[in-house]
């Protein structure tokens, strides 16, 4: 395994972050109305996973915490897929779009269950660091 340095290098944070990149440009084609509800909502959830992601590396002294930080990151993926629906179900995008960033962040959301699942090998043992993906 390779050792990380930082949280831009986890596999987790680069997907998270060209997601919401992503939904940031296929939001800008929703209606003007949308403006402060739906394309608010979720610029700022697919936005949040990556940030909640990066809180968690910066945590991850603690093992209890960095699981919940990655547990938010989880719940704000899952809110992003809840605002696609929204977008389905307002013909904003289409069926295609919405099955390929629904994928997006259903692996995203995966990548995050497997650091859960393995937290200890990215937690330091009393302040030492194991910094591996």
């Amino acid at each position: 395994m390779a050792i990380i340095r930082s949280f831009r290098e986890l596999i987790a944070y680069q997907k998270a972050r060209a997601a919401a990149k992503e939904v940031f440009h296929l939001s800008k084609r929703f209606p003007r109305e949308e403006r402060y509800s739906l394309t608010d909502q979720i610029r700022r959830s697919s936005r949040a996973v990556g940030s909640m992601i990066a809180e968690a590396w910066a945590r991850r002294r603690y093992e209890a915490v960095f699981v919940n930080k990655l547990n938010e990151a989880q719940g704000e993926a899952a809110e992003s897929q809840g605002w696609l629906d929204s977008a389905l179900d307002c013909e904003y995008i289409t069926p295609a779009e919405h099955s390929r960033f629904d994928a997006l962040f259903q692996e995203v959301g995966a990548i995050l269950q497997g650091m859960i699942d393995r937290s200890e090998t990215f937690c330091p043992p009393s302040g030492k660091r194991a910094d591996r993906e």
